[in-house]
Formats: structure tokens, sequence, C-alpha cells
């Protein structure tokens, strides 16, 4: 097969492009029967996937070196093509759903591609394309900025990405110095990123205005394709969080507190170390982890071996972290060969496996669906596509033993308990997006201010006494690169992470059977909303609070009972 490096690209002729678009909308709508149409929306598709992979290809290749100069130009012409080129997609969303043949489309490819046209229509207006493309240039300059980043530490420099493990280390002064020095990085460059985040508001807010919304909350509601639940039912969710999900994580707190023999409330740095020997690590390298995985994917089942096969054959994951790379770690889509690629930074820690279980969970939905047509329903709605990943980091408990060695317990132990403080974590990160979007005017001060403050509610076990400036003076919120590129997916998250507990607690009592539920929901792609692919795959909804109450109660008896005898 075609290795990514040889995966040629060019850049599309926007104009033949736009004019093809243009021609199918054309045709769609003089189309005499369901059978036309429906092959002109292949056609259409057929454009739209090689379009959408010459444009990933280069943002993957520039993230991967965001100095290599080619592709930093490339990235630059996307950023404004893409907009552009949406006035035009727009003529097709109008074609379709001004369609007769609505009934037998939907009947042959699902009524979700028209739920999400009609949210697509809502978003865009030829009027908003210049604010448009001044976004993405606004997101693109801060993630060059934060790949940017050399941070000297003990006679070394570091990335963002490669100064985790310094973060995690046992010693509590050592990490202490590196969260430091870390938070240092970003006071450094403080008025930088509180600039372009203002700007980002301010466009943002102006594009809702434009197209007649409320405010931007309305607008990234309808860009994230919010088809099947709004913000009073996230508002609901954020209050079960509260209610049931943060008690249990700071009883979890207190635990860990009393086990490293240190104050309640924690440090930011010292809320980073689980155990006084140290947090678990992989047994072995970056080699040793994919070699692992393979084991892992061999293992579960003869569609993850041909999918990881695959991924291994055409060289379709950049794992480590190195100069110049973007951070982070994200899974894309490369329509034109029909193949996922895994972008991540390795660094050493427990991230690197979580990591890789992680976005092969995105990748094998991708791959397990890759023959959909229309494209837009070989994933769900990034809820639904984080439901794939966060589950299937659970699945691989199977392996812990492979991928860790003797630290499999803490490791175990520690997934768990930290899949229980992350959903109040992640529901601040949507709390605090509402605030900002429903007040645009605040200023710099006044958003970190109400970071801070969320805090208290959503993190009640972090001490907030300055010993770390860029952190306690609620300015943390900065390295969270989706608050910046993609505003209100976060919640996607902690969504997904309540159906991955089910998963998990199905798994205590019948692995099989919940794999079985998995593929279930998997094998629909992105064919129905999220609500009902779950419903399908008989799973219950996040929105209803018994959901958490019931994984909360399950999960708390399971670390209370945890055996963590021998362990430091």
């Amino acid at each position: 097969m075609l290795k990514f490096k040889d995966m040629p690209y060019e850049r599309p002729d926007m104009e033949s492009a736009k004019a093809q678009i243009k021609g199918c909308a054309e045709s769609f709508r003089a189309a005499e029967n369901a059978e036309q149409a429906k092959q002109i929306l292949i056609e259409y598709d057929k454009i739209q996937r090689h379009v959408e992979s010459m444009a990933t290809l280069a943002q993957i290749r520039h993230s991967i070196d965001t100095r290599d100069e080619f592709y930093d130009k490339e990235v630059e012409f996307w950023n404004a093509a893409g907009p552009e080129l949406m006035e035009y997609s727009e003529m097709w969303t109008k074609a379709l759903l001004a369609t007769p043949y609505r009934e037998q489309l939907a009947e042959e490819f699902g009524e979700v591609i028209f739920k999400n046209a009609e949210l697509e229509e809502k978003s865009f207006s030829p009027a908003i394309i210049s604010l448009m493309q001044q976004e993405n240039d606004l997101t693109t300059e801060y993630d060059k900025l934060i790949a940017s980043a050399q941070i000297p530490f003990e006679g070394k420099t570091y990335t963002i990405a490669q100064i985790q493990p310094c973060k995690n280390d046992k010693d509590d002064a050592r990490r202490l110095a590196a969260w430091k020095t870390e938070g240092g990085w970003y006071k450094d460059h403080q008025d930088k990123l509180d600039e372009i985040y203002d700007k980002l508001v301010g466009l943002r807010h102006e594009m809702s205005q434009k197209l007649g919304l409320r405010d931007f909350v309305e607008l990234g509601y309808y860009r994230m394709t919010r088809n099947c639940y709004d913000r009073n039912d996230i508002e609901k969710f954020r209050a079960a969080v509260r209610e049931f999900i943060v008690p249990v994580a700071d009883a979890i707190r207190r635990n860990q507190a009393e086990r490293l023999g240190l104050q309640y409330p924690l440090s930011f740095s010292d809320c980073a170390l689980m155990f006084r020997s140290g947090n678990a690590k992989p047994q072995g390298d970056a080699d040793a982890i994919v070699a692992a995985a393979k084991r892992f994917y061999d293992d579960l089942s003869p569609q993850t071996s041909e999918f990881f096969q695959t991924m291994l054959d055409g060289e379709l994951m950049d794992l480590l972290a190195k100069e110049g790379k973007e951070g982070g770690g994200y899974c894309t889509s490369i329509y034109d060969y029909d193949v996922p690629f895994i972008f991540a930074n390795f660094n050493g820690t427990r991230d690197d496996v979580e990591t890789v279980t992680h976005e092969a969970g995105h990748a094998f939905a991708d791959w397990t669906n890759r023959h959909r047509v229309p494209m837009d329903t070989i994933w769900p709605g990034m809820e639904g596509c984080e439901v794939h990943s966060m589950s299937m980091e659970f699945f691989a408990w199977k392996s812990a033993d492979d991928f860790f060695g003797e630290d499999s317990r803490k490791f175990r132990y520690t997934h768990l308990a930290e899949s229980f403080m992350f959903i109040p974590y992640g529901t601040m990160v949507d709390h605090f997006q509402h605030s900002v979007y429903e007040h645009p005017e605040m200023t710099p001060a006044e958003r970190h201010a109400e970071w801070k403050r969320l805090l208290g509610i959503y993190m009640p076990w972090l001490r907030l006494d300055g010993d770390i400036p860029f952190y306690a003076e609620g300015m943390g919120w900065q390295r969270q690169s989706h608050i910046y590129d993609v505003p209100f997916y976060y919640i996607d998250y902690c969504l997904a992470q309540t159906v991955a507990l089910e998963f998990w607690a199905m798994m205590q009592d019948d692995y099989e059977g919940a794999w079985e539920h998995y593929m279930a929901y998997t094998n629909q792609g992105g064919s129905r909303v999220f609500t009902e692919l779950l419903a399908n795959a008989g799973m219950e909804s996040p929105f209803e609070a018994a959901t958490l109450k019931g994984v909360c109660e399950k999960a708390k008896a399971w670390l209370d009972a945890y055996d963590l005898a021998g362990i430091e």
C-alpha cells in the first residue's frame, strides 16, 4: 500500500473546484428522479473527498514540522481557500435541502445528512468569509506560537510536550520547578496569548451578529453540528457533574493527598503525582508501546488486527515529540486513500499509551466506516467520535500488563481515577467558553478571573495560592488549544467519557459483551445523531442524570475496594 510519505500533495485548482461544486448543485436541482439525484450526490462526494484530502495532507505535514516553509505557505493558502469554498458548498447545501427526493435519499444515506445541512446553512453566509479567514490565521498563529516554545530547564531545552515528564517527577521540588518553568514561558507570552484570543472572541461575536444569531454560543453549536441537543441540555449535564462527579473526584484527591503525605487542598504540581514512588510509566520506549499495541489489537478482534497492520504498513502514525512539532495529538482522515492518520507527541509518560489507544479508537472507527457515502457519514459528531476513542482506552486495560509491566496496577487505578477528575475539568472548559461568548465584552483580566472562579466550583481540591502564578491566577486555560482553535469542542469529551465509563462498567462483568456493544455503536459511523447511535447500541444517554449517578456509584465502589497494598 502507499505510505504516507509517498502520498502526493498538489494544491487543487480552486476555480475548477468551485465550478465543479456549482455544477453539481445545479445538476442536483435539475435531477429528474431519485436515482439521478443519488448519482450526483456521489459525484459531489468524490470532489469533496479530494479537496479535503489535499487540505488534510498539508495540515498534517505542517503540524509535524511547523518550520517547513512549503507547508507553512500551503496552510496559509487553505486558511483563505477553505472559507471561500464554503460559499460554493452552500450552493450544494441549499440544493440538498430543496430536493423533492429527500425521503428516498434519507432512506439510503440517513436523515442525518439533512439535519446537518440545516445547521450548516444557519452557520454560514458569504458575509462572514473574510472573518473566517482571519479566524483561521489567528488559530494558526496560536498553534505556531505553542509549537515554537523553547523552555530551558536544568541545562536542557524542552518543547511543551517534552517537559511533561519533568512535570510528573516524583521529586516534589523538581516537579514544582518544572511547573513553574513551563508556566513562566506562558507568562512571558501572556500579552500575545491574550491578544490572539481577544481578537478571536471579537471576530466570532461579529460573525454571529452578521448571521442574525443571539451570540457565538448559538453559532458555535451550529458549527459543532449539535443536531440532537442544545445549551439547555448541556446546562443540565453541568449540574449533574457538579452534583455527582465533583464529590467523587474531590474524595479521590483527598485520598491522594493522604497517600502522598501532603496537605489538602493540593497544589497544581502535587496533583500531577498519584503515587509517592512515581506515576505509572510504560515499560518500554515508543517502539515497545507500538509493539504492545499491535499485540492488543491482534488479540482484540480480526477487524482491529487488520486495521492496526494497515496503520503500520502505511506509516500512518507520527508519534514522537520533537522540536518544531505542533503540540497535542489528533486523528484525521485522508479520504483519497481510505485511511486515517494519527499524530501524537510521545514523551515517555503514561499519556503515550493512552494516546495510542485513544487516537487509534478514532482511527479504527474511521477505517471501519471508510467506504460510507457521503463522507459526512463516516464520522458522527465530535461527541460521538470521542466515544470511540475514550472507550478504546478502557478496552486496552486487558493489555495493561504488556504496556506497563509492574506498573499496571498503578495504571488501572490512575486511569479510572483521572477519568473522574477529567470530567469536571472538561465541563469547566465548556462553562468558561459559555461565559466568554455570552459576554464578549470581557477583558483578558476578567476572563482570567472567571477561570479562577470556575476552578473553585469544578476543581475545589486545587490550592490557588499563587505558588505557580500562571495556573493559580486563572490563566491555565490558555494551554488548552481547543479553546482557541475549536470553540465548544470540549464538552464532547465529557459526554463521551460518561459513555466510556458505561463501557468500563460493562467490562467488569462481560468484556466480550461490552465489545459487542462497542462494535454495534462503531459500525453505525455517522449515519445517525448521537443519541440514536447510543440507543441503537443499547447504551444510556449521558444527558440523563441517572447515567452519571450510576457510573459514579460503580466506579467509586471499585476505587474504594482497589488493592493498593505494596504500592507506595
